[in-house]
């Protein structure tokens, strides 16, 4: 029997001083939250800390694990933190075109992915958490 594959993404709400939230525009999906594919091989956690790097250019830290969404048809499973800069300072790179800290009301109303706006809400709500979430 062959085992089932999954693919793996780590993404990380980044919060600033200001409680403010960093969303990342790509060019075909819109505003969302900076995270990406695990590699092989690679740690969730280390992959959620490279992939805002490599699209913001800014150094975080974990604070928490959050939970997961798993899509079952895609079987594509996305693994959410809350993080806090320490380093670094904001750019863009060859995937993303903007990047910028927002407060939680207009972050909101900018992504346009509802799957994105759910995550957050979860992730803004410590009761919920650690949560598995399967659509």
């Amino acid at each position: 029997m062959t085992p089932p594959k999954f693919m793996l993404s780590s993404h990380v709400l980044v919060f600033n001083y200001s409680s403010e939230i960093l969303l990342v525009k790509h060019p075909k999906r819109g505003w969302e939250i900076p995270g990406g594919w695990v590699e092989e091989e690679e740690s969730v956690r280390l992959a959620a800390i490279r992939e805002v790097r490599e699209k913001t250019g800014l150094n975080i830290k974990l604070v928490k694990y959050c939970g997961i969404f798993q899509n079952l048809r895609s079987h594509k499973c996305d693994l959410l933190f809350i993080g806090k800069p320490i380093g670094g300072r904001i750019t863009t790179s060859d995937e993303i075109g903007d990047a910028g800290y927002f407060p939680a009301e207009t972050a909101m109303r900018l992504i346009s992915q509802r799957i994105i706006k759910q995550q957050i809400m979860y992730c803004l709500n410590e009761k919920r958490q650690p949560f598995i979430v399967e659509y």
